[in-house]
């Protein structure tokens, strides 16, 4: 299956017109001709099978054949607040990948120790899009604005709650405390690591500390590691 992505496609219409981009790669790139299917995800997940009514590079105009209702593979709700790191590439590394084993929502999060501090959410979402297509999911993750961290700590959150820092304190591993949680958020900070304060404050606002291993990991390494961790805990 080739999925395409629209946020604007709805149960509402009997037509929908792609823009610019996708008409020309589907008409121009991917040659497809009129009464040729495709399939599109609003990122909701639903599916749309669509017919081609007319074929133009910069107004692909199709017709909606039916509408199905995808259940989302996990059965959880899992938020990653993660620093940005100092390269670009690193982040949009976990994007992609978080993305494609399983995410809900995902914020950045500005700490003492961040190196970076300002964030290209347009491009990550295209990132995060594009995994969404080639994985074949149908539910985008949410990309949150970038916070600092005492803005993000300090909002009311649902759930189980947990930070992964690299500090020797008394920790149990993600795998243990994880278990049957079915609405998780974990804290993960920057290549310097959360401050002491920020720490302190973490716990005072009931977040649990949690190690990913033995190994001291990169932050999108951390970030990953967090997020197939929960996929295999709650594997049926």
């Amino acid at each position: 299956m080739q999925l395409f992505y629209s946020e604007h496609i709805s149960n509402n219409s009997a037509q929908f017109t792609f823009d610019k981009i996708e008409s020309r790669h589907i008409v121009k790139v991917l040659r497809k001709k009129t009464g040729d299917q495709l399939n599109i995800t609003n990122g909701k997940g639903d599916l749309f099978t669509v017919e081609i009514a007319l074929p133009n590079e910069k107004k692909c105009l199709v017709n909606i054949v039916k509408s199905e209702k995808q259940q989302k593979p996990w059965n959880y709700y899992l938020h990653i607040a993660i620093a940005p790191t100092k390269n670009n590439d690193r982040y949009e590394w976990f994007l992609e990948k978080a993305t494609e084993i399983g995410i809900d929502e995902i914020t950045p999060i500005i700490c003492k120790h961040s190196e970076r501090k300002v964030i290209k959410k347009e491009r990550f979402d295209k990132v995060i899009i594009s995994a969404m297509k080639q994985s074949l999911k149908f539910q985008l993750p949410k990309l949150n604005n970038a916070v600092s961290f005492s803005e993000f700590i300090s909002k009311e959150i649902e759930g189980e709650k947990f930070i992964a820092h690299c500090e020797e304190t008394v920790k149990k591993s993600l795998k243990q405390s994880a278990q049957n949680s079915r609405k998780i958020t974990i804290l993960i900070g920057p290549e310097g690591d959360f401050s002491t304060a920020e720490i302190e404050k973490a716990f005072n606002n009931n977040f649990k500390p949690v190690t990913f291993g033995a190994s001291r990991l990169r932050t999108e390494t951390a970030g990953i590691v967090a997020v197939h961790s929960v996929s295999i805990i709650n594997e049926n």
